[in-house]
């Protein structure tokens, strides 16, 4: 084997390891033996003059280095595969996406993408992580990542999905309570589940233009933890409809201020592939814009 191949297949080994967590798991993926796989990153190790992985006999731990150098490799071998994939366009959409979703949206969309995506696209294979924090796509190694609320980050390739509808909602029991609010004057003197993000809570604004910002008896930056907090009777919510439809329609939720409709949130995907974007990903973000549009106002 060449230097460089030999080169090549100790990087694509150490990447493995990394993303998969174990050297057996990175075996699995690549049709090898863990054998193979480590001798690959400790002839990688050996020319780099580093270690990249902690080993012991029941666990495998980045070093430093090996942290500093997957974060310059890992988006470079992932852009030789999508570039390969490029020049195969007429093929069918395959590979590895790594997909951040907010926890709001979380529940629906997981059970669309298990239930319609994965039989439509039987050659991708997802990873999700679901949370209301905003990842570092290059820095985490993710692929998409799906905002509700505006961008401020403006180095990434965003698509708009379009806005989605919020609501105000609280439990009966809580509106049985402390009554139900009619006015402005009634809101901002109501208990506020309120979305907190980076030190900031997140105002209700009206379609009108008017804007309050409640004190808050309950701050979160999970849109999970404020409906639940809601269905527990601790005040009033400002959620996605789309998140709380089935809580509504069931009664565990009342919709107050309807006659006020709230503006909506918009919501898009980014990504850091640049204009060339790959065939899984464009697939991938049409089926979300399919699975958003009748919420969509």
């Amino acid at each position: 084997m060449s230097v460089g191949l030999e080169h090549a297949t100790g990087l694509q080994a150490f990447v493995r390891t990394v993303e998969a967590g174990s050297f057996s798991a990175a075996a699995r993926r690549a049709g090898t033996t863990p054998s193979a796989v480590s001798k690959s990153v400790e002839r990688l190790e050996q020319r780099l003059g580093v270690k990249l992985f902690l080993r012991s006999t029941r666990s495998l731990a980045l070093t430093l280095d090996g942290t500093a150098y997957y974060e310059r490799v890992a988006p470079l071998l992932r852009a030789l595969d999508d570039a390969d994939e490029a020049l195969a366009e007429t093929g069918q959409a395959r590979g590895t996406l790594r997909v951040s979703l907010p926890g709001i949206l979380g529940p629906v969309l997981v059970d669309a993408l298990t239930r319609d995506f994965l039989a439509r696209f039987p050659d991708i294979r997802l990873e999700i992580s679901i949370t209301d924090r905003h990842v570092d796509l290059v820095r985490e190694g993710f692929d998409v990542a799906l905002r509700a609320g505006p961008v401020e980050d403006s180095d990434w390739i965003t698509r708009s999905l379009g806005g989605l509808s919020l609501v105000l909602v609280a439990a009966p029991a809580y509106l049985a309570r402390a009554g139900t609010p009619s006015t402005h004057e009634d809101l901002s003197g109501a208990a506020h589940i309120r979305y907190r993000l980076r030190a900031q809570a997140y105002p209700i604004r009206f379609a009108d233009g008017t804007r309050l910002l409640p004190e808050g008896v309950f701050d979160t930056d999970s849109g999970q933890a404020m409906r639940i907090a809601a269905l527990n009777g601790t005040g009033i919510a400002q959620l996605l409809r789309i998140a709380v439809a089935d809580d509504l329609a069931a009664g565990r939720l009342v919709e107050i201020m309807e006659h006020a409709p709230l503006a909506p949130v918009p919501v898009q995907t980014l990504h850091a592939f640049g204009r060339f974007a790959p065939l899984r990903l464009r697939v991938f973000t049409d089926f979300l814009a399919e699975t958003l549009a009748p919420h969509r106002i």
